[in-house]
């Protein structure tokens, strides 16, 4: 197969300048607005609610570019590469870490909600049972899920923003434009050109970060109000440990033995983790993922693969709430459950989660199917949808986080991890 040799899209050099020397960075910015957000949703909590459509709007613009810039980066960084079984490869390991991960996730998760029990002592309601039946009629099968991997169209995978779809006709495309040789160079210098365009609009984009953050976390606070978090404080304090302790003991850890300095690397993925909790979107974070695991020494075309396939099957954060989420539940409804039906309660999770992350609440819409399966009350579900976007936030951002170390875990094992570009992180 013919070889087309490329250069990597720009990336920090090309930035626009976002003020004068004494004007707070980025992060900062995010900082200061995910600060306002929460003061004003305590205080003025009908003004936060009101505000909720810039987040809107910040999360349109941020899905506006996604499908153009990851379709870009992906067949240049595949196209230079021109090869298939280093695309298979690459996939391949990527799989083998999901699992890994994930599994890990799982078995933090089933170990602290039966340590804590944050079921026991808490009330069925039997409200809102309507909504999360009507999310478990929404589960897909594995059949489904395999097949909804291929498009029928791109412009309608584009349009929907479907990130797997666009992922394998991007690949597909890669390796064909490279196939093609230098009949394909005007090709590929046009989508290197798109990307180039590509990640200078996500610059200009990112500048309205800070309002959407405030507006997004302002609207959460203001809608919900903080005292929902006391009733079920026990709840969301086993997820959030096990969020904390996920993040710094297995992404540490991993982190460790790929030989990647693991508080250099949360330096490096700070915006995106910001932008994935503020919001609870991990598309609205996807951009600046691209960008920021690329500038840290990982290969666009490792990037552009890997980072977007773990959307769909590298949901450690969902995966840890799942875990806990049922058990919780059982705890609930006083059933006692033996740790070899929590086991196959889990693994029927971990199995029908992958493909869900672009359902809205898809990790609820994957629970009430699973409790409906298992014969548990969606009077529990019902419950959880109270508290949801408050551990949406927390799990959305180690979903993030798990997916940029996967890129540099794929690129350490492929020996193509820029050790330098990491250096200048420091």
């Amino acid at each position: 197969m013919a070889r087309i040799e490329i250069e990597a899209p720009g990336a920090p050099a090309d930035r626009p300048a976002t003020g004068p020397w004494w004007w707070p960075g980025t992060t900062t910015q995010i900082f200061i607005g995910l600060a306002v957000g929460i003061l004003l949703g305590a205080t003025v909590p009908d003004l936060a609610v009101a505000l909720k459509p810039l987040a809107d709007a910040f999360l349109r613009m941020i899905k506006m570019i996604i499908a153009p810039l990851l379709f870009s980066t992906l067949v240049v960084g595949i196209a230079g590469t021109g090869d298939m079984k280093a695309m298979g490869r690459i996939g391949l390991k990527a799989i083998i870490y999901f699992e890994v991960a994930t599994t890990l996730a799982l078995v933090l998760g089933l170990g602290l909600v039966n340590w804590f029990q944050p079921g026991a002592g808490v009330t069925l309601s039997g409200t809102g049972t309507e909504a999360v039946a009507a999310m478990a009629t929404r589960q897909q099968t594995l059949t489904e899920v395999f097949l909804h991997m291929f498009p029928t169209s791109i412009f309608d995978a584009m349009a929907r923003g479907d990130i797997l779809q666009v992922v394998v006709f991007a690949s597909f495309f890669g390796v064909a434009l490279a196939g093609v040789g230098e009949k394909g160079r005007p090709v590929l210098d046009f989508l290197e050109s798109v990307a180039q365009v590509m990640f200078r609009f996500t610059a200009y984009v990112m500048m309205f970060a800070p309002i959407g953050v405030m507006a997004a976390i302002g609207a959460t606070v203001g809608g919900r109000g903080l005292g929902i978090l006391v009733t079920l404080g026990k709840l969301v304090g086993v997820m959030y440990l096990g969020l904390v302790i996920f993040l710094f003991l297995v992404i540490g850890g991993v982190a460790l033995l790929i030989r990647v300095p693991f508080f250099t690397f949360l330096r490096a993925i700070r915006e995106p983790f910001l932008i994935a909790f503020t919001t609870a979107s991990s598309e609205a974070a996807l951009p600046k993922a691209l960008d920021v695991m690329a500038r840290f020494g990982v290969p666009r075309n490792i990037v552009g693969f890997v980072l977007p396939t773990g959307y769909s099957f590298n949901l450690d954060g969902t995966t840890l709430y799942l875990s806990i989420a049922s058990v919780f539940v059982a705890q609930l409804a006083g059933i006692q459950l033996t740790w070899s039906q929590q086991l196959m309660m889990m693994l029927t999770l971990m199995l029908t989660s992958k493909g869900v992350a672009g359902v809205p609440r898809g990790a609820l819409v994957v629970l009430t199917a699973a409790l409906g399966s298992f014969g548990l009350p969606l009077e529990g579900a019902a419950i959880l949808l109270g508290i949801d976007q408050v551990l949406d936030m927390g799990r959305t951002a180690v979903n993030v986080t798990g997916n940029c170390l996967a890129t540099a875990v794929v690129a350490r094992w492929e020996g193509v991890l820029d050790d330098q570009q990491i250096a200048k992180f420091r």
